[in-house]
């Protein structure tokens, strides 16, 4: 696996509460104030801090977003008084603290180059679940700030589930190996090849590593040896794009041009990594001699990602039900669960391989409801609630299961 760095390489601290009505409720100034606590003093220390450069987002249950700059500032209104002393954390109202509601979980995080991180969500949504998780923090959040310091000695490792999340907060991860990245990528040039080749790639150019080891951790290994190497050949791309600069023949700025090719990179992003999930999937059904049919059509012109043991068995009326899977694989899920429900109707259980960590209760809840199992490589589990994680399978329990449907 590649080494990302540490949490700590990142943030000095975080603390987390429940946003209360007078916290959210606009007193007709344009400063408000977040009421603070001893863990909060402990996180910003007793100097006075005015005006700290602040990144506002807010996420809501679907991850849209909404994201403004402003400033946060943290001082003693009792600065003179001999023994009292009274610290308060106000912010600037924006596009963001205007969304704010009672009941939102608020996170204020600290950052390494003296910056700030403001974060709302909706109160236990899965956003949240992942912003605990990240930090390490409480499961539910009450209304007087709690949280930590993050030292290089207490702080995750930057993982597969941690980039996911920080990747939302659009925090961008350095690549420690890039010298042996490039070596991969040379040949491709500032082109970015086919999925199926860059997956391919991904997976010869871990020698160590078999389709027949563990599935969990080879999934895990040849999805992150790929997003490794796109996000390498991305950074050389993009740099050279941004070189040749964005300015049109009269020499004016080209905004519609810079605008469309941030999409174009943002899009490239979500769209080959759901593809790259599929080609692993294909190359670890294949090597275990898994018979499947991939994107064969069903009723209604559905198309499952896995069909099992595949879609002439699946078209004949006499092949029993009960020895039919039908696998969806999303990398990031989100409320698109739902899309996968009608994709297979001879199928009454069916099966959802997903990346995304620490899906909120409510949600899970609801797969259970809909006869949705969802999958995940068994690292993922781990950023679950305790009471979700034995309904949860792995990729191994999901190739055991087809395989001894296919015996």
């Amino acid at each position: 696996m590649i080494r990302r760095g540490l949490l700590s390489d990142y943030f000095e601290g975080v603390a987390v509460k429940r946003l209360s009505m007078v916290e959210t409720t606009p007193d007709g100034s344009n400063q408000h104030e977040f009421n603070s606590s001893r863990t909060l003093r402990v996180l910003m220390g007793d100097a006075d801090r005015k005006k700290i450069p602040t990144r506002f987002i807010w996420l809501g249950e679907e991850q849209e977003g909404v994201a403004a700059d402003g400033m946060l500032s943290w001082y003693d209104a009792r600065r003179k008084h001999a023994t009292r002393t009274e610290y308060h954390l106000y912010y600037y109202a924006n596009d963001v603290t205007d969304l704010m509601k009672e009941g939102d979980t608020l996170f204020v995080a600290l950052l390494r180059d003296g910056s700030a991180m403001t974060i709302v969500t909706p109160a236990d949504s899965t956003v949240q679940n992942q912003l605990l998780w990240l930090f390490g923090l409480e499961d539910q959040p009450e209304l007087q700030f709690t949280g930590r310091e993050i030292t290089e000695d207490q702080a995750a490792t930057v993982d597969f589930a941690a980039r996911y999340i920080l990747d939302e907060l659009g925090i961008d991860f350095e690549e420690p190996e890039a010298g042996e990245l490039d070596m991969l990528i040379e040949g491709f040039g500032m082109k970015f090849p086919g999925t199926r080749e860059f997956s391919q790639l991904a997976r010869t150019s871990l020698a160590g590593v078999s389709a027949l080891d563990n599935p969990d951790v080879v999934l895990m290994a040849w999805l992150e040896r790929e997003e490794a190497l796109f996000r390498r050949l991305e950074r050389h791309i993009v740099a050279q794009r941004l070189g040749n600069g964005f300015v049109g023949g009269d020499g004016i700025a080209d905004v519609d041009g810079f605008l469309a090719f941030s999409l174009s990179v943002q899009n490239r992003r979500k769209s080959r990594a759901g593809q790259s999930l599929e080609h692993h999937l294909e190359a670890l059904f294949q090597a275990r001699s898994i018979r499947f049919s991939r994107g064969a059509e069903t009723e209604n012109r559905n198309r499952p990602d896995f069909l099992f043991p595949g879609h002439a068995e699946y078209s004949d009326p006499g092949f029993s039900p009960d020895l039919l899977t039908m696998l969806a694989s999303k990398s990031t899920l989100k409320d698109r669960w739902r899309q996968v429900l009608p994709e297979a109707a001879r199928i009454p259980s069916k099966h959802l391989l997903t990346l995304e960590p620490a899906i909120s209760e409510n949600q899970t809840d609801q797969m259970k409801a809909e006869r949705l199992q969802l999958v995940l490589p068994a690292k993922l589990h781990e950023t679950y609630r305790e009471s979700q994680r034995s309904w949860l399978m792995t990729v191994m329990d999901f190739v055991q299961l087809v395989d001894s449907r296919q015996r």
